[in-house]
């Protein structure tokens, strides 16, 4: 992930659509090293921190919208304060359910006044998140693994 975030920098000519391909759809979201990588260099494009000529600010903040929760969380919060770019992290925290104690930090500054998080706890409460979600098909099928013993999500999960 560090050699894709050095490319995303200064990729080379004919390269660019594969970059963002690997940066948008085969780092994983979530907790693990290639998220916390992939979320540190995006927040650093939105702060201004490090450029890429792939990635603008604003492309940064939807980017990290779409990690599901983790690492992206922080720097979500922290575009709430920056008037370019808190409209992109507000839709993007108003439908990001894996919030855990940084729900407080968004209650902390709508109570402060800030209106982009304001409205991010007015989507919450209005379960935006659940209602844009299309319906349930009519009829779903599914299969059930029967495990003896005792196990957990770990057992299931594809994380290594």
């Amino acid at each position: 992930m560090a050699a894709l975030v050095e490319l995303l920098k200064t990729p080379p000519v004919g390269e660019e659509e594969f970059l963002l391909d690997l940066l948008i759809n085969r780092v994983p979201p979530g907790v693990d090293e290639a998220a916390y990588v992939k979320a540190g260099f995006l927040a650093a494009v939105a702060k201004g921190d490090t450029t890429s000529p792939l990635v603008s600010p604003e492309k940064a903040i939807e980017l990290l919208g779409t990690m599901q929760g983790g690492y992206n969380i922080h720097p979500l919060i922290d575009a709430l304060d920056d008037a370019k770019l808190a409209p992109i992290a507000a839709k993007a925290l108003s439908h990001t359910l894996l919030m855990f104690d940084n729900f407080y930090d968004v209650e902390e500054k709508a109570k402060a006044g800030n209106e982009y998080a304001k409205q991010v706890m007015q989507s919450w409460a209005d379960a935006e998140w659940f209602l844009s979600r299309p319906p349930l098909a009519e009829k779903i099928t599914v299969t059930v693994f029967k495990v003896t013993g005792e196990t957990n999500t770990d057992d299931l999960s594809p994380a290594p």
